[in-house]
C-alpha cells in the first residue's frame, strides 16, 4: 500500500523592516522568496511561475521562527544572521549559480557586474549576470544589492535605489562589528 502525503504548502508572512514591509515565503524550513511588499508585481510573477511548477498551496501564516528572527537580527545590525537562512532556489542553473555566488559576497563589499562575472569565471557574461541578478526572488538574503555599476554607481534594484543605498550603508556600518 502506497501512502501519499499532502504537498507542503508555501507560507507567507510580512515582516516590518526599517525600509518597509518585507514579504517572506517559506516551505519546508527554507526561504523561497523575500520581496518588499510594495513590489507586488515581482512577487505575483514569481508566484504564478512557482506555484504552476510545484505542488502545494500558498497560505498566510508564520514562516519558521529562525527565518523571521534572522531578518530581525540583520536589520538590528547582526548582518551575518542571514547567512544561516536556508534558501530554495527556483531559477535556471545559471541563475541559481549566480544567486549562490551572491551569498558569498561579504557584507560591506560591492562588486561591479563585470568584476562579478569575472569572479564567476564568465568574463563575457556581465549582461547575463545582470539579468540573473534582476530576477533574484530572495531580496536581502541573496544580496543582489551588492552588485553595482561600473565605478560604483548604484543601478538597477527592484526594491528601489533608495533601499539599495540604505542596505549598503547599513551593512557598511555594521560590517566591522560582524
Amino acid at each position: 500500500m502506497k501512502v501519499f502525503s499532502a504537498p507542503v504548502p508555501f507560507v507567507r508572512q510580512t515582516v516590518e523592516t526599517p525600509v518597509g514591509g518585507l514579504t517572506l515565503i517559506a516551505r519546508d524550513e527554507r526561504l523561497c522568496m523575500a520581496e518588499f511588499a510594495d513590489c507586488g508585481h515581482r512577487m505575483d510573477r514569481w508566484l504564478r511561475a512557482r506555484l504552476a511548477k510545484a505542488s502545494g498551496d500558498l497560505k498566510d501564516g508564520a514562516v519558521p521562527a529562525s527565518i523571521a528572527e534572522a531578518f530581525a537580527a540583520y536589520f538590528d545590525g547582526g548582518i551575518a544572521a542571514l547567512d544561516a537562512v536556508e534558501v530554495e532556489f527556483s531559477g535556471t542553473d545559471f541563475q541559481n549559480g549566480v544567486w549562490s555566488a551572491l551569498r558569498g559576497i561579504a557584507p560591506g563589499r560591492t562588486f561591479a557586474y563585470g568584476a562579478f562575472a569575472e569572479r564567476l569565471g564568465r568574463p563575457q557574461a556581465a549582461r547575463a549576470v545582470g539579468h540573473a541578478n534582476g530576477a533574484n526572488p530572495l531580496a536581502v538574503v541573496v544580496p543582489c544589492h551588492r552588485l553595482v555599476g561600473a565605478g560604483g554607481a548604484l543601478v538597477n534594484y527592484g526594491g528601489g535605489l533608495w533601499r539599495k543605498r540604505w542596505l549598503l550603508d547599513h551593512e557598511a556600518r555594521y560590517a566591522v562589528q560582524s
